[in-house]
């Protein structure tokens, strides 16, 4: 058993590396991104990020539950959402080659006037706080987004290949984050839409569930 687990342990590094070395060189809208092991256990992610576009419309992405799976570049479903008076509470599904199986993730998402901050309160993990902050860039005219994750996965990994993983799995994330921002802010512009952020539930009877029709699945460790 011992030798099984040595082997899909190297398995997976390779699958990582090979993974991660295609995403080298590419540009990222993270200013600053710093992934490190945490001595008590799991890992800590932080991040800065700024976007060419309104805090207000970031907001709306970030909240925006049904459409998180867009967000992400690993299968992922939202199994159910409840929709309360100042957040939500989420229940996802996540499909990834780099662990056996799925994982299931259910937090309360607490949303702030500058930001969204999302706690653990079941499923495969053993801790999982995320936060993000959006305010004004008055340099840029646009958004300084911060970042902060702290996550540990009820695993056999070590630490060390979680926050390798992670890392590259947060560089999608914030590529895919910021094209999305990018297409909604320039649809706002040029009159596609009422300038509102459309939430999914507007066009699917149940918003609890993630449609492959409505939208591509894309973590495990879900930024």
């Amino acid at each position: 058993m011992r030798r099984v687990m040595r082997f899909y342990l190297w398995w997976s590094l390779l699958v990582v590396l090979g993974s991660g070395a295609a995403a080298w060189g590419l540009t990222e809208p993270a200013t600053t991104l710093d992934v490190r092991t945490e001595p008590s256990g799991g890992v800590r992610a932080t991040a800065t990020l700024l976007i060419p576009v309104a805090p207000q419309l970031m907001q709306a992405v970030l909240t925006d539950y049904e459409r998180w799976p867009e967000l992400f570049d690993t299968p992922m479903t939202v199994t159910h959402l409840d929709r309360r008076v100042g957040g939500s509470v989420t229940d996802l599904f996540i499909k990834h080659s780099f662990l056996p199986g799925g994982r299931r993730l259910l937090c309360d998402n607490q949303e702030l006037p500058d930001g969204l901050v999302s706690t653990l309160r079941g499923g495969d993990f053993k801790q999982y706080v995320r936060t993000w902050k959006v305010a004004q860039d008055g340099s840029h005219g646009g958004t300084r987004a911060s970042f902060e994750l702290l996550v540990e996965v009820d695993t056999w990994a070590p630490d060390w290949l979680v926050a390798f993983e992670l890392r590259r799995q947060l560089e999608r994330h914030f590529r895919l984050l910021r094209e999305t921002l990018m297409a909604r802010a320039g649809s706002q512009r040029f009159g596609y839409g009422s300038g509102k952020v459309n939430s999914a539930s507007s066009i699917c009877s149940n918003p609890c569930l993630t449609s492959p029709s409505m939208s591509k699945p894309r973590s495990i460790f879900l930024m």
